[in-house]
Parts: C-alpha cells; sequence; structure tokens
C-alpha cells in the first residue's frame, strides 16, 4: 500500500512536499470529475463516504481507491500515539455533519453488525450512507425520515 500526504487549500494541492500547479479539475455532476494534469487526462468518480471512519472511496480512470481523510488534529493525534490507548468501541450513531434524513434503514429491536447500513443523510448535496459502528441491537431511533440533525446529534442508540 502507498502512502501519499496530500494537502490542499484554496490556491495550492501538495502531494509529498511537492506543488502540483498544472491541475485542472471540471466537475461533470455531484461525483464525477475530469483532471488534467500535464496533458494527461483523468476521469474521477467518488463512490462512497464513510465519516464516521474518515475514508472515501473513488475511481480514477476505472481503478478503485480508498483514500483515508486526515485532518491536521488526526495527524498530530496519531503522531503522538494517542489512538493506540483507546480500545472502547463507539456504539451509538451521532450526525457526522449537519443534514436531512432521507431514509432509516433499521427498527428499533434489530441485530445489526458493524459496517452495516443503517441510515441515508443528506448534506452537501450528497447522499451518505451510515453505517454500524459496531455490532449489536438497534435499543431507540432518535429521528425518522425528513428530519434535519445537527452535528454531533443522537440518531440512534445501540446496545
Amino acid at each position: 500500500m502507498k502512502t501519499y500526504v496530500v494537502s490542499v487549500n484554496d490556491e495550492e494541492i501538495v502531494i509529498n512536499s511537492k506543488e502540483v500547479s498544472k491541475l485542472n479539475i471540471a466537475k461533470n455532476s455531484d461525483k464525477e470529475y475530469h483532471i488534467l494534469e500535464d496533458n494527461k487526462k483523468f476521469n474521477a468518480k467518488l463512490i462512497s463516504t464513510n465519516y464516521l471512519k474518515k475514508t472515501l472511496k473513488i475511481e480514477v480512470n476505472g481503478n478503485s481507491y480508498t483514500i483515508a481523510i486526515a485532518d491536521e488534529y488526526d495527524q498530530m493525534v496519531k503522531k503522538m500515539g494517542l489512538l493506540a490507548v483507546s480500545t472502547k468501541k463507539e456504539k451509538n450513531i451521532n450526525a457526522p455533519m449537519p443534514g436531512l434524513i432521507l431514509d432509516v434503514l433499521v427498527i428499533e429491536g434489530q441485530e445489526i453488525k458493524e459496517g452495516e447500513q443503517v441510515l441515508v443523510l443528506s448534506a452537501m448535496k450528497m447522499e451518505n450512507i451510515i453505517t454500524a459502528p459496531s455490532d449489536g441491537v438497534v435499543k431507540l431511533i432518535e429521528i425518522k425520515k425528513d428530519d434535519a440533525v445537527e452535528k454531533g446529534q443522537l440518531l440512534i442508540e445501540i446496545s
């Protein structure tokens, strides 16, 4: 597995400390992009997002890639070794961002497995599938279809 450190801001994109200056990105649709770099063409498509695990799955020219997202805080925590200390798995599902509940895919009392799809959240013009962080039983569903939610709000309680 190759690791690249990519920094993006309004003015530049830097990959492994090298600025990518001749990058032209055109948005074809909500999830599809056309990219040109030094006369090389790339077609990129966002396949899925998992905000709890901070990953994206993309497809570039037909090849699939899973990308781990880490902001400066995440990188500092990892560098300090603080991630290895926590072994407790989160049970409840909180909203990773503000948005609108499009669908609830589970019912109270239902047994669920880690990674199972539990709800669909619309945010920033994208549909995000929210998955169970661990195995358990749906104890309480705090939201319903068409509810507006805030970041961090409890959505589903799992026991």
